[in-house]
């Protein structure tokens, strides 16, 4: 008989698990635009607001980032007061800057000066028990591109339903 070998186990990293707690998604985001270019970035907050977000007081409908002086910013997110905050209660609408590294806001810095492209946050979620914001460069689209778009998805659809009635044999 011979032996089996067996990989030997992986080396404990120090990073913790890779837990994604979705907060908020903005589903109106992917229907309104083309999505070019996906980030992860940091978000700098404020202790009231980290409580509201757990609670899952949060809507990212009018939020967009900006670049300001070499910074990027997230503006109209809207993050409830938080219930049981005292006079250190945040503004609901202020806005939060974005942490990314350098290199990757010289390359959003870039590409936005470009005609048509913007940033829009896609989800917001805790990751490690920091929060994180999925933010996508995107380009605009037209209302026309918006119908091919939903009668592809239907048509997409319709097929695997064919293929899944194919499988069980209706």
């Amino acid at each position: 008989m011979a032996k089996t070998r067996t990989a030997p186990a992986k080396a404990s990293s120090n990073r913790p698990e890779e837990r994604r707690k979705v907060v908020a998604t903005n589903r109106k985001a992917r229907h309104d635009y083309t999505v070019l270019d996906v980030y992860e970035a940091g978000i700098a907050l404020q202790g009231t607001e980290v409580k509201s977000l757990r609670a899952g007081h949060v809507s990212l409908n009018d939020a967009y980032a900006t670049v300001t002086d070499g910074e990027i910013w997230l503006r109209g997110l809207h993050i409830q007061e938080y219930d049981f905050g005292s006079w250190t209660n945040h503004e609901p609408r202020r806005a939060r800057k974005l942490l990314l590294h350098r290199s990757e806001i010289a390359r959003l810095v870039g590409k936005t000066r470009e005609s048509g492209l913007t940033l829009v946050p896609l989800s917001l979620y805790f990751s490690g028990g920091l929060c994180k914001v999925e933010l996508a460069l995107v380009r605009g689209r037209a209302k026309h591109d918006k119908r091919e778009a939903m009668a592809e998805r239907d048509a997409k659809r319709e097929a695997e339903r064919i293929v899944g009635r194919r499988i069980k044999g209706w």
